[in-house]
């Protein structure tokens, strides 16, 4: 008998590539970037009606836990899950495993992020129905998909065989095998094959199904899931946290589980996704000039080409660039060539060494 369904939503990252806007006290998916509001805000609007506030989980970092709150008043205190540090996605799944065993032996879960922009909710909300109700019938991991638009070299991809009889309007196929980030060559071939697909990163599956996973492939992070579970609710619960999280290796759910395992089952997205991983992702969701520059807040241009301008409470006049990113924050100014978006991360670690930027930062 299939128990309740669940959402987690992973929220603990810094969003470094997005600096200086994201910082690690108000990180990226807290910042309205695209849709008017903030990114973990869209998370939860589009379970409206699929999964109650009650039973959707935030799983942040401890440092911020309280900024999450207020961000989503709207769920539970008690849901807003603080990591005392950085384990990586495998510890989120088996943590969550834990907690909604603690509530619900035979429940169900979907592993989403804070980060990613989807439109299409209807579609994502078949999607994500139909994934759960599949969860439901047998001992399977299931992945969703994306289906590739260009020959990307910044996600991984998943190779799918056969095709899945199941009920719902959603296609499900069988995961062969996971390939990290190929190279463009690679990735062009992926993409004319046709049998490839975005790994998203979001999974769905049974409680019962991640523990048997756990169990065949990272039984320390059961330990942890079990020790959680019956620490869930007390007033020892963070205590414990911390000290089960310093016994874990940091390491991917892909790499712990999803790569070693052969019940792997792919749900093809019907939905419109962006994972949004740096600044030149707002040229996906804004409206460019009649010179292919991307302008959010205040700014003007003149003789410029193809760039991307970030300033809402102060003018940025541009004149005679292009292909620039620059950004405005209160007291940081971002500029960057556009291909060296991905890049921003190691300006944020060479600050990092200079104490005095600390609070930038």
């Amino acid at each position: 008998m299939a128990g309740k369904s669940y959402a987690i939503i992973m929220a603990g990252g810094k969003g470094e590539r997005f600096w200086p806007l994201s910082t690690s006290k108000h990180p990226k998916q807290v910042l309205s970037l695209v849709g008017g509001k903030p990114l973990l805000v869209l998370a939860v609007e589009r379970l409206k009606g699929l999964i109650p506030p009650g039973r959707i989980l935030v799983i942040t970092s401890k440092d911020l836990v309280k900024v999450t709150a207020k961000t989503v008043p709207a769920l539970p205190k008690e849901n807003i899950i603080g990591e005392p540090f950085g384990r990586d996605t495998a510890a989120v799944c088996a943590l969550a495993s834990g907690i909604i065993k603690a509530r619900d032996p035979n429940g169900l879960f979907c592993v989403l992020t804070a980060d990613h922009v989807i439109t299409d909710i209807t579609k994502f909300q078949q999607n994500i129905n139909d994934s759960l109700h599949l969860a439901a019938t047998a001992d399977i991991l299931i992945t969703i998909g994306i289906k590739p638009t260009f020959p990307s070299t910044g996600f991984g991809y998943i190779e799918t065989g056969n095709v899945i009889k199941a009920a719902g309007k959603t296609t499900f196929l069988k995961a062969l095998r996971f390939v990290e980030k190929p190279d463009k060559k690679q990735a062009e071939k992926y993409i004319v094959s046709g049998n490839f697909c975005w790994n998203s990163g979001m999974f769905v599956c049974s409680v019962t199904s991640m523990q048997n996973a756990l169990a065949r492939h990272a039984p320390q992070l059961l330990k942890m899931a079990n020790r959680m579970e019956k620490a869930a609710g007390t007033n020892h619960f963070n205590s414990i946290l911390a000290n089960e999280y310093s016994k874990l290796e940091k390491i991917s759910f892909d790499y712990a589980v999803m790569e070693k395992s052969d019940n792997i089952i792919m749900a093809k997205a019907s939905f419109k996704w962006d994972d949004v991983g740096s600044w030149t992702a707002l040229e996906n969701h804004f409206t460019k000039d009649n010179n292919g520059n991307v302008i959010v807040g205040i700014s003007e241009i003149l003789d410029s080409f193809s760039n991307i301008v970030v300033s809402n409470d102060r003018l940025t006049a541009l004149l005679g660039v292009r292909d620039l990113v620059v950004v405005q924050a209160e007291d940081a100014t971002l500029v960057c060539h556009k291909d060296k978006a991905q890049e921003v991360k190691k300006m944020v670690q060479l600050l990092m060494k200079n104490r005095k930027y600390k609070s930038l930062l």
